[in-house]
């Protein structure tokens, strides 16, 4: 494949609003969490549980719980699964820290130079939410933080971004989002949003490009393609 064929885009649009998910579209969190699955999955018994992410994202915590007893089985210990894993992850997090996705810092210093409002809408728990952009340094760049707990529905459900659109007073035609995960993709598009993707651990737009209004390889590229730079994709 071609990297015309792998990376594209539609036509020039620029918005009024940008609305980020935030892990593995800002943050390279999801592989680390894959990790603590597999390692806290072994140390159950079960074998390495990481593959699941794959399954899950953009998912809230309810979500991803209710998968894992569907899978597994009710028997399925998702306490001790949960709390393994957040000691794995966290353990790794004070270790390594966890790294910004190339060009996050370029695009929010772009957005706000330009005066364009900005929104996370994350299905990650809002306590958590907050804590992690303000460690990354990264909070005060938006305007709302919109997350998992503050909606009834989780993603693909449209609601955490027609939230965000309302927060941020813009109407979702006039909003980009900015999404790794097909369930992220779906609730964007299904909000009247366009999508761009970003490709972490799922790069094969196929499932969901009819929903897409493009797809880039890092947020550098969405900063060259709103400042109607010339790049290679």
């Amino acid at each position: 494949m071609s990297r015309q064929e792998k990376y594209w885009i539609k036509e020039k649009f620029f918005p009024k609003a940008v609305i980020f998910d935030m892990d593995g579209l800002m943050l390279d969190t999801e592989r680390i969490i894959k990790y603590s699955w597999d390692v806290t999955g072994e140390n159950l018994g079960y074998g390495k549980l990481g593959d699941n992410i794959k399954n899950t994202l953009g998912m809230n915590r309810n979500q991803r719980n209710a998968y894992f007893l569907e899978k597994y089985g009710n028997d399925f210990p998702l306490q001790d699964f949960l709390d393994g894993y957040h000691q794995v992850y966290y353990e790794y997090e004070r270790k390594n820290g966890i790294p910004k996705k190339e060009g996050l810092l370029s695009l929010l210093d772009f957005l706000k130079k330009e005066g364009i409002p900005t929104a996370v809408a994350t299905s990650t728990h809002q306590k958590y939410a907050i804590a992690t952009l303000k460690e990354q340094g990264i909070f005060s760049y938006f305007q709302e933080i919109i997350t998992g707990d503050c909606v009834e529905y989780g993603k693909p459900n449209p609601a955490i971004y027609m939230l965000a659109c309302k927060k941020l007073k813009v109407d979702p035609s006039f909003a980009l989002a900015l999404e790794d995960s097909y369930n992220g993709i779906l609730s964007a598009a299904k909000a009247g949003m366009k999508v761009i993707m970003i490709p972490d651990l799922l790069e094969d737009e196929t499932p969901v490009k009819e929903y897409l209004y493009g797809k880039l390889k890092t947020l550098e590229y969405v900063k060259q393609w709103i400042e109607k730079k010339h790049f290679y994709i």
